[in-house]
């Protein structure tokens, strides 16, 4: 059957009966993967060649809520399944495919992304790390910042500059870089919320070989633009999904029994840590705490709620028509950054005084608390608000760039830091 004329209740009659049959709690998380992965059910929105099945958006969307509504442990969703594969489904060469997907795809590599610098985050495309080439490999150095997930990474997608003479957008390559390996210093950055688990990374004359460029040398601002666009639609793509398991070998849950954390968030986990605060959690909780009459905490919570609504309308008319703007990613991404301000105002809103309070000495089990701490970081990582509105005022409303240099100077005559 076509991919297009697949239907929502065909994949979760199809899925249904496949989970049934094949579930087993017993399993370890690294076995369950494995079954995913042989079946297809992995990473649905793959090309079939490079594992998946060819899917859109809207499609793998039924699969996720499909397997959350089966209560089991989906597939990896750790950059390497959200951003990686794509990007090298798309870019790489059938041995990169072939190589590289599979272990991310049943979560046994676990990757990062080394793109932000210290002096090029917003300006991503003025980075600095070089690589240089030596023989069938690349010589890099230089230091990358923000690395979400970079202590527990295998592999990261890396971005470095290999020609100095060029314009800053065009000398940049994109590499799959081995992590684990001399010249690499992962040093973690501890947040507000106590957690660490952005890194900065030091890269002193590591080496990758040049079978690991991914897209071509020169090319790698087109292959990142790729990894953005995933990794912004990603962020702002809600909908609902299955348990989640951190993917590798060093996160250390490969060999637990994949029951464990079904259990677990059942009976009221840690979770991630209160970084996301439900809308039906908060409404519950207001009317545990005797607020939920309060016509302007009910107000509050309704406008929440239309808004993550408007949001996820947004993006399946996105993924039912296609790109209509161009910056369908881009306006998701804003509205989850405004959802996550928007759940921290609401939800201390319900605590009250309780919100001054440290997350352990809540009683409300400290999970606003935490998400009010973590509210600032959606709007800075993935590309702040700020260059979404850039993006979107530039190649959707045509608004003059602000005046710089011309787009033809060579980077290493551009004014630095």
């Amino acid at each position: 059957m076509p991919v297009d004329e697949v239907t929502p209740e065909e994949i979760r009659a199809d899925l249904g009966g496949w989970l049934d049959d094949n579930w087993d709690p017993e399993l370890t998380v690294a076995q369950w993967w494995a079954l995913l992965t042989a079946a297809g059910w992995a990473a649905p929105s793959m090309p079939v060649e490079a594992g998946g099945r060819g899917w859109g958006r809207q499609q793998s969307g039924v699969v996720a809520a499909t397997m959350a509504a089966h209560n089991v442990v989906g597939p990896p969703v750790g950059l390497g399944a959200m951003l990686a594969a794509p990007t090298i489904a798309a870019h790489g060469t059938q041995d990169q495919v072939d190589r590289l997907v599979p272990p991310i795809l049943d979560g046994t590599v676990a990757w990062c992304q080394l793109f932000s610098e210290p002096g090029a985050g917003s300006d991503l495309a003025g980075l600095q790390t070089r690589a240089v080439r030596d023989g069938d490999e690349w010589v890099v150095t230089g230091q990358k910042v923000w690395t979400s997930g970079g202590q527990v990474a295998q592999r990261g997608m890396l971005l470095a500059r290999t020609d100095q003479d060029a314009p800053k957008h065009q000398g940049i390559t994109y590499f799959a870089f081995d992590m684990d390996q001399p010249g690499v210093d992962v040093r973690p950055l501890r947040e507000m919320t106590g957690r660490a688990l952005f890194n900065e990374v030091f890269i002193d004359e590591a080496r990758v070989a040049e079978a690991d460029v991914v897209g071509g040398v020169g090319n790698g601002w087109a292959v990142a633009n790729t990894t953005l666009m995933v990794e912004r639609a990603s962020l702002g793509g809600g909908g609902r999904r299955p348990v989640s398991v951190p993917e590798g070998p060093k996160a250390g849950r490969l060999d637990a029994r994949v029951g464990d954390f079904v259990e677990v968030v059942a009976h009221g986990p840690e979770g991630d840590g209160g970084r996301g605060v439900d809308i039906q959690w908060i409404a519950d909780l207001a009317q545990k705490l005797g607020c939920g009459d309060d016509p302007v905490v009910r107000q509050e919570i309704v406008k929440l709620h239309v808004l993550g609504e408007v949001n996820r309308l947004n993006m399946a008319r996105a993924r039912a028509g296609g790109s209509r703007t161009g910056a369908e990613g881009n306006l998701a991404k804003l509205a989850m950054s405004e959802l996550v301000r928007r759940s921290r105002e609401v939800g201390n809103l319900v605590i009250g005084a309780d919100g001054m309070l440290a997350g352990s000495a809540s009683a409300t089990d400290g999970r606003i608390q935490e998400a009010t701490l973590f509210s600032p970081a959606p709007s800075i990582y993935g590309g702040t608000d700020e260059v979404q509105r850039n993006i979107i005022g530039e190649r959707v409303l045509g608004l003059p760039k602000e005046p710089g240099p011309s787009k033809d100077t060579p980077f290493r005559d551009l004014v630095q830091n």
